[in-house]
C-alpha cells in the first residue's frame, strides 16, 4: 500500500471519516481507494457492512458518462449528432437543434425539464414527455445542471443504439465483464431492505419534520428507487465505484481516445441559478462529457490536491467520487446521511466535504 498511496495522508483520511460516524451526525460511510489497476483501502463504518451499497446520487453521472464514452469509442454514438435524429419523439417545441453533447454538458436548453415518478416507469409517457419539453433558452447558450433530464435522454440514446435498456446494458456490458456487479440500476424494492443503506436524516429533531421532497429524500421512497433515474439513483459500494474508475484506463473495455475525449475540458462557466450545488461557491466549474473536471479551478467541490486532470462529481450530501488520470488513483466516499433540507451548505457540512476532497486529492500525488 505503501507504495501507492501516502500512508499516512491515508490515515488522517480515513480518521477524518471514521470521527463523522462515530462522534458525527452520519449513521454509516463507505470509504474506497484504487491505484493502478488495485483496490488500495476499503473501509466501512456505522451501521453498514463492507456489502452494503448506497444509493449515488451525483456520484453515479461518471458512471452514466462511461456508458457514453463507450458508446462514442464502439463508434455507435458521435457528440455531434443531433439528438432529434437518434429520438424523433423529441423534436417538437424547437428542440430539433439540440445536440448530444450539449446534453452531456448541461448546456441543452431545458435543465428542469419535468419526469417524475410514476411516468418515468413507462417508456411510452417517458417519450411523449421529451416532445412535451420546452426550451428556457437556446440551445448551447447557458450552463445550467440539467438534474434528471439529461440522463433520461441519455439511457434512451444508449436503448436505441445497442438494442438494450440502459440498466441492461450497464449491467450485462460493463458491471457484470468487470466483476462491479454491485453496481446497479433499478434495485426492485423487495431487494433494496438489507443490502441498499436507507436515507437517514441527520437533523431531525422529531418524528413530526418532513424533509423538503427536493434532493436526495426524492430517491429515499422505495418505489422511487426502483425506477431508476439514471443520473442520481444508481447503487454500488464505494469499492466498486473505484474500481470503476480504474477499469476506464485497465480493462482493456474503452477506447483510450473515448476517454480521452470525456474528459476533456468542453466549458468552464460558473453554473446558472447554482443555488443547489453552489452553496455560495464562488468558483467555476469545468465540463467534460457528463463529468465535472478539477481544471484550473477546481470547481464543484473536486480536490485541488490532484491533477488539473483530475474527473468526477460530488454528490450529496457528504459523497465524492472521483479519477484522477495522472497519478491513477480513484476515490469514492459515499454515506447515507443527509440533511432534512437535502443539501448540507453549513460551515461544518461544507468543510467536511472539502477535507475530504483535499486529503483524497492528494494521496498519490504527495507520496515521498
Amino acid at each position: 500500500m505503501s507504495d501507492l498511496v501516502a500512508p499516512e495522508r491515508l490515515d488522517v483520511l480515513l480518521h477524518r471519516i471514521r470521527r463523522e460516524v462515530e462522534r458525527g451526525p452520519l449513521p454509516s460511510a463507505q470509504v474506497a481507494v484504487a491505484r493502478a489497476g488495485r483496490l488500495v483501502a476499503f473501509e466501512t463504518y456505522g451501521d453498514a457492512g463492507p456489502d452494503t451499497r448506497y444509493v449515488l446520487q451525483s456520484v453515479g453521472r461518471s458512471i452514466v458518462a462511461g456508458v457514453v464514452w463507450k458508446l462514442i469509442g464502439d463508434g455507435l454514438l458521435d457528440v455531434g449528432e443531433q439528438v432529434a435524429a437518434i429520438i424523433p419523439e423529441f423534436a417538437p417545441n424547437g428542440k430539433e437543434e439540440v445536440t448530444v453533447e450539449q446534453v452531456l454538458t448541461h448546456t441543452a436548453g431545458f435543465p428542469f425539464a419535468p419526469l417524475g415518478f410514476p411516468k418515468m416507469l413507462d417508456r411510452e409517457q417517458r417519450l411523449a414527455a421529451f416532445g412535451r419539453w420546452r426550451l428556457d433558452y437556446p440551445p448551447g447558450t447557458r450552463f445550467q445542471f440539467h438534474l434528471t433530464s439529461a440522463a433520461w435522454l441519455i439511457a434512451e440514446i444508449v436503448e436505441r443504439r445497442t438494442g438494450l435498456a440502459f440498466a441492461d446494458y450497464l449491467r450485462e456490458r460493463l458491471a457484470r465483464p468487470l466483476g462491479l456487479e454491485s453496481i446497479e440500476l433499478g434495485v426492485p424494492e423487495d431487494r433494496q431492505p438489507g443490502t441498499v443503506a436507507p436515507m437517514t436524516a441527520t437533523d431531525r429533531t422529531s418524528d413530526e419534520q418532513e424533509p423538503d421532497p427536493w434532493g436526495p429524500w426524492y430517491l429515499s421512497d422505495p418505489k422511487v428507487l426502483a425506477a431508476g433515474e439514471p443520473s442520481h439513483a444508481l447503487v454500488a459500494t464505494a469499492a466498486d465505484v473505484v474500481l470503476y474508475f480504474q477499469a476506464l484506463e485497465h480493462s482493456g473495455l474503452w477506447k483510450p481516445d473515448a476517454v480521452a475525449e470525456g474528459t476533456r475540458i468542453r466549458l468552464t462557466d460558473h453554473p446558472y441559478g447554482d443555488q443547489i450545488y453552489g452553496g455560495g461557491d464562488e468558483r467555476r466549474t469545468s465540463m467534460g462529457l457528463f463529468v465535472t473536471v478539477a481544471g484550473p479551478d477546481s470547481g464543484s467541490n473536486l480536490p485541488s490536491t490532484g491533477s488539473p486532470s483530475l474527473f468526477g462529481s460530488a454528490g450529496a450530501a457528504y459523497q465524492l467520487g472521483f479519477m484522477d488520470p495522472e497519478s491513477g488513483l480513484s476515490f469514492a466516499c459515499l454515506s447515507n446521511g443527509y440533511p432534512l433540507a437535502g443539501y448540507d451548505h453549513s460551515p461544518h457540512g461544507t468543510a467536511l466535504l472539502r477535507d475530504i476532497a483535499e486529503l483524497a486529492g492528494g494521496l498519490a500525488t504527495e507520496l515521498p
